[in-house]
């Protein structure tokens, strides 16, 4: 079977994909140091605790925006997978549709995988809201490609930093507040965060769409997805597993292709 892994900035998501659907999907935090063992270890005793200790996995792609992160993960697939793994944004790599950016600029890999599932899914004219340690906008193109987009810090990391600056102020967990104006320190703080995000998505978005020149499917993904849709911002879709859904197409794309 094919094992998926995501590195992020901040969580390490590996999935297993039997060729219609994931049958066991998993998070880490993403950590530079933790080694191959480390990997194989987590990942078998958790398989196991879903009863998928006779899976084999013979296959992998790796999406990471960590690059310190992927030596090991290779030291995995090849000590105890007995494979090469396909990471996606190397030249080896091959895309369904290359993208179009300036000229020496190489779009992150999570950018490449939100890209090509948002047309496997959806169809082009298409923007991904992906909320994660940073918020990224990726615009897919008519024919699949990814043409660009936005960053944008994420919501939490904006929270840290609120925390970390404001002596005064503390941490708080972001939700959908009851009203606009805050009567307390926390309510306060909730509100700014919640609508202060939600204004930068529909107006990123109605830039992008402005630009664009056409009406363009708005999907979002990422942890907090669900939790921005309760506002008045209109996703057209929220799909939880979308990047690790593109690193199957573009397996796939690979395997026929090569």
């Amino acid at each position: 079977m094919l094992l998926c892994i995501d590195t992020g900035n901040t969580n390490t998501v590996f999935s297993i994909w039997d060729g219609s659907a994931f049958v066991g999907t998993w998070r880490a935090s993403t950590e530079h140091q933790r080694t191959a063992d480390q990997y194989f270890v987590w990942l078998t005793t958790l398989m196991r605790a879903e009863k998928l200790e006779e899976v084999v996995i013979d296959e992998v792609v790796i999406s990471s925006t960590v690059p310190r992160v992927v030596f090991n993960l290779r030291v995995l697939c090849d000590r105890y997978f007995n494979c090469r793994p396909l990471v996606v944004g190397k030249p080896e790599c091959l895309l369904p549709v290359p993208y179009r950016v300036d000229d020496g600029v190489r779009p992150g890999p999570d950018r490449l995988a939100n890209a090509a599932a948002a047309f496997d899914r959806y169809g082009g004219d298409a923007v991904v809201v992906d909320f994660g340690t940073a918020t990224n906008f990726d615009v897919v193109a008519e024919d699949g490609a990814y043409v660009g987009g936005v960053i944008s810090p994420g919501v939490n990391l904006s929270l840290e930093a609120l925390a970390a600056g404001a002596a005064a102020l503390p941490h708080v967990d972001i939700s959908q507040p009851d009203k606009v104006i805050g009567t307390n320190t926390v309510g306060a703080i909730q509100s700014g965060v919640f609508w202060g995000y939600s204004g930068l998505i529909e107006g990123i978005v109605a830039r992008i769409q402005a630009e664009y020149g056409k009406r363009l499917t708005v999907i979002a993904t990422g942890g907090l997805a669900p939790l921005f849709a309760q506002g008045d911002i209109a996703f057209d879709h929220i799909d939880d597993d979308l990047t690790m859904h593109g690193l199957t197409v573009i397996h796939k794309y690979n395997k026929e292709n090569k």
